[in-house]
């Protein structure tokens, strides 16, 4: 009767062993096929969209090679500084960040912020590669208009990758990062622990490495409250003692409220002004 018993509870435990070991696959096939639906969260635009904002544009198309067309708004101020080239967040699209670019126009500078594929109008397939061609497609947009040494450089988030690559490879007056990470791999791990993320994910963004090679000087902003790209990852890039980086802690700041500090826009002013 015993041995029933203890040959009924193995049964019970290898079935168990099983369905954890299944949902395990599952979920890791999950994650590798549908890393884009994690990754990035556009919203879509018709192409017909007309743009209002309380400040003025040029709404304009670039072709990159395999065809695609992207999307991008350039504000012009009067007796322009300069330019901001500015690489969005993960989410929205250009309605939504073009409002943003108000706060940069404020102290004299041009400010040209484009859509990444699938984004509101931009067309294509998107990756890794076609993130870091597009952004130079733009760099060099801007560089037909403006010296290097009046671009400057604004990532944000997701954006801060691809920002710190263009500014590795090009010449530019500052690089800004926003709530920046070491890599996607890193931020990965953090948040699917259990999962060989390195080997399942498609996209890298090694800002770490990047970052080593810009020769501009470099200005980092991130909240200690920040729950979506942790503050830890910020300091990671603090830590490799770059002695042309500034990092700024915001004390309590989140991941989309840094704006609203006086730590943060003290700075701003005092890098733009």
């Amino acid at each position: 009767m015993s041995f029933t018993v203890q040959k009924t509870q193995r049964n019970r435990i290898k079935k168990f062993v099983y369905l954890i070991l299944g949902l395990y696959i599952i979920m890791g096939i999950s994650l590798s096929f549908f890393q884009e639906k994690l990754l990035f969260l556009p919203t879509v635009l018709e192409q017909d969209h007309k743009f209002k904002f309380s400040q003025p544009f040029e709404e304009l198309f670039l072709k990159a090679n395999d065809g695609s067309q992207l999307n991008a708004l350039h504000f012009k101020v009067e007796n322009s500084k300069g330019v901001i080239l500015y690489f969005h967040g993960n989410a929205g699209d250009l309605q939504r960040w073009g409002e943003i670019t108000q706060h940069f126009t404020r102290f004299n500078y041009d400010v040209l912020v484009m859509d990444y594929r699938g984004f509101g109008k931009s067309t294509g397939a998107i990756s890794e590669t076609a993130l870091y061609e597009d952004a130079q497609l733009f760099y060099n947009y801007v560089s037909n208009i403006y010296s290097g040494d009046d671009i400057i450089i604004y990532g944000r988030s997701l954006g801060t990758g691809i920002a710190t690559k263009i500014a590795s490879e090009n010449k530019i007056k500052h690089l800004i990062l926003e709530t920046p990470y070491t890599s996607i791999t890193d931020i990965a791990k953090h948040r699917f622990p259990i999962f060989p993320v390195k080997l399942l994910l498609k996209y890298k963004m090694p800002t770490y490495q990047f970052i080593r090679n810009v020769d501009s000087p470099i200005t980092i902003f991130h909240g200690t409250e920040d729950k979506v790209v942790p503050y830890k990852f910020g300091k990671k890039l603090d830590d490799l003692n770059l002695p042309n980086l500034n990092f700024v802690t915001i004390d309590k700041g989140e991941h989309n409220n840094l704006i609203e500090f006086n730590s943060y826009q003290q700075k701003i002013e005092e890098l733009l002004k």
